[in-house]
């Protein structure tokens, strides 16, 4: 398709589709400590909850990047 692979498509989608599905969920979080008036100790606690899942799936990312290096 547009003379890219499918192999280059699903890696182009899993980084910036997921990057940006990552950063619409923090803002839903930010949003949620927003309205539920949670307060700095409140919002603290839900982004660390909820941001916990987004952290490990960056983290995982990373160490795949390192261990194997870039092209592979």
């Amino acid at each position: 398709m547009f003379g890219y692979t499918e192999d280059q498509i699903a890696q182009f989608g899993l980084t910036f589709g997921v990057g940006a599905f990552m950063l619409y969920m923090v803002f839903i979080i930010f949003q949620l400590a927003r309205e539920s008036k949670a307060g700095k100790f409140g919002a603290f606690v839900l982004f660390l909850a909820l941001g916990f899942g987004l952290v490990g799936f960056a983290a995982k990312g990373l160490i795949k990047y390192f261990l194997h290096g870039v092209g592979e």
